[in-house]
């Protein structure tokens, strides 16, 4: 699909309507596309990727921290750092935000690290005099994923389309449950959202991998990642362990797995043992509290069966290390 520029975008976006969205998160930006409501878009973060013509619109932040080539313990140093000295880890183009003239932002107050805080978009549309109304998303769980859209598509008069579009993602969370109740082995699973320190699976992910027909041997649904000692990971034995780091893609989880010889780590556990050892696009299908979150429960339904259950359509979105 050729990919339009930003003016051929714009042009076509401002013929057809009047509100202007500006988003200031990844996951919004989907949820606002899913809704096919992508015409209303007028300006995105620099981590907004999907879907791919987002990429042509005005980024309104970028990253303060450049870790390109860090390890991820030092990537998680400058960032604990940084948000203990009350700074933010993303800078706000507020010169772009007022040229855009936004009617609405959408944020979040629920991780300081996964955007922008919302004290800083409250603050900016003070400054610059704006009357932008900002909606604050904050799912913990798929049900609040769920509501999530639906609150966007309320704001935007799109309710028939969000209850027809929740029913189906809704309706393949219940085949994998279906198939989960045939399949499943009730495996121990761990979910890695960072690698040092460990960062477990948190919210919505636990949630996830019950729903697939595993046991998270640590998370807790709704509740935040917390960190543990990779040492603590031998005595809970999990028989799968899952890599999806906060933000990475699937060629960046790879390369920091094999880059941080976290494998030596865990290779006494029955996941080593076993051959049950995955790297998966976190930033893709478990990361962002989006539409893709269902993804990323077939995604881990295929990893639980052992590839006994096929899904063709994510080949390319998981792979065994």
């Amino acid at each position: 699909m050729d990919v339009p520029s930003f003016d051929e975008y714009n042009a076509f976006n401002m013929i057809e309507f009047d509100v202007k969205i500006c988003s200031l998160l990844p996951s919004a930006t989907e949820i606002v596309c899913f809704l096919g409501l992508e015409r209303l878009l007028i300006g995105v973060t620099h981590e907004c990727d999907f879907p791919e013509f987002v990429k042509v619109l005005p980024h309104l932040t970028n990253n303060v921290i450049n870790g390109s080539d860090w390890t991820s313990k030092e990537i998680n140093t400058a960032v604990s750092k940084s948000l203990h000295n009350g700074s933010s880890i993303y800078n706000l183009d507020t010169d772009k935000l007022r040229e855009l003239k936004p009617d609405i932002i959408l944020t979040q107050e629920l991780c300081d690290v996964c955007a922008v805080s919302y004290g800083e978009v409250q603050n900016a549309v003070r400054v610059l005099n704006s009357d932008a109304t900002i909606i604050s998303l904050e799912p913990t769980d798929l049900e609040g994923i769920f509501n999530s859209i639906n609150q966007v598509a309320i704001l935007l008069n799109q309710q028939e389309t969000s209850k027809i579009l929740i029913d189906e993602l809704k309706a393949r969370i219940i085949k994998v449950q279906n198939i989960a109740t045939k399949t499943s082995k009730n495996s121990r699973v761990l979910a890695v959202e960072w690698i040092d320190p460990l960062f477990i699976g948190g919210h919505w992910v636990p949630e996830m991998i019950s729903l697939a027909g595993g046991i998270d041997i640590l998370g807790v649904k709704g509740e935040p990642s917390k960190i543990y000692e990779w040492s603590e990971i031998i005595n809970m034995d999990p028989e799968f362990v899952i890599f999806m780091p906060c933000g990475f893609d699937l060629q960046t989880t790879v390369e920091y797995v094999h880059k941080e010889k976290v494998l030596k780590l865990i290779e006494n556990t029955s996941a080593a043992r076993m051959d049950n050892l995955y790297a998966v696009d976190g930033s893709g299908y478990f990361n962002r509290p989006g539409p893709r979150i269902v993804d990323g429960v077939e995604i881990l339904l295929q990893i639980l069966s052992q590839d006994s259950v096929k899904y063709p359509q994510h080949d390319g979105s998981w792979v065994k290390i």
